[in-house]
């Protein structure tokens, strides 16, 4: 198996449209030979823990209400063509995602990552839920299948605070400005919402080079 690593932040739209177009394509190829590792990056490390309003922040981080209105159309159309169906409107809280990332990374030691980030996904962007409230957290945890009292222990004792804002540190010094970014076998860095026939070439790419090492 060969491993894709994504670095995405929950509240990250393109992360959402990334995420939707390589889905199509591995679930177009069943036998593909990845094995997908998410991993934590915040869009706003700075932000409060409590978050803010969506509006102030969208309008103050573009420069204005008519170019937040003019970027986020061109990501809605985006998301259209990937099959997503986002709920702009409703999302009232720009979350702090430090602890959205705990919940990944945690999910992640039981085999449950990339249900964590579905779910996560689906919570901000189609129910409009506010994934910077813990009780959010543990709902999401505990409908994918993880022990939600532990995950409320494990919020309140701050473990693996350090951890994720090290992971997070370390990929802005080895250069990553944004995401998503797609990083295959270590070697390879992909950044941006890739088409999804680009990752069928690379999946039928990795296809062809494991059967002629065989």
């Amino acid at each position: 198996m060969i491993t894709l690593d994504i670095l995405s932040d929950p509240i990250c739209p393109w992360c959402y449209i990334g995420k939707a177009n390589l889905d199509r394509a591995l679930e177009a190829r069943p036998d593909h030979a990845l094995t997908i590792q998410w991993h934590p990056f915040q869009l706003n490390p700075d932000m409060p823990p409590e978050g803010a309003d969506r509006r102030a922040y969208l309008e103050t981080k573009f420069g204005g209400k008519e170019n937040a209105v003019r970027v986020y159309s061109r990501i809605a159309e985006a998301a259209e063509a990937a099959g997503l169906s986002i709920d702009f409107g409703g999302i009232e809280r720009t979350p702090n995602t430090l602890d959205a990332h705990r919940l990944i990374h945690w999910a992640g030691l039981e085999g449950r990552q990339t249900a964590a980030v579905s779910r996560l996904f689906k919570a901000y962007f189609e129910l409009g839920l506010d994934i910077g409230d813990r009780e959010v957290l543990l709902e999401i945890a505990g409908g994918i299948g993880m022990d939600r009292e532990l995950a409320a222990r494990l919020f309140e004792s701050g473990a693996d605070l350090d951890d994720i804002r090290a992971r997070d540190e370390h990929a802005r010094q080895r250069g990553v400005t944004g995401v998503p970014t797609f990083v295959l076998a270590n070697q390879h860095v992909l950044p941006g919402a890739q088409p999804t026939e680009l990752w069928l070439q690379v999946i039928d790419e990795l296809a062809e080079q494991m059967k002629d090492g065989e």
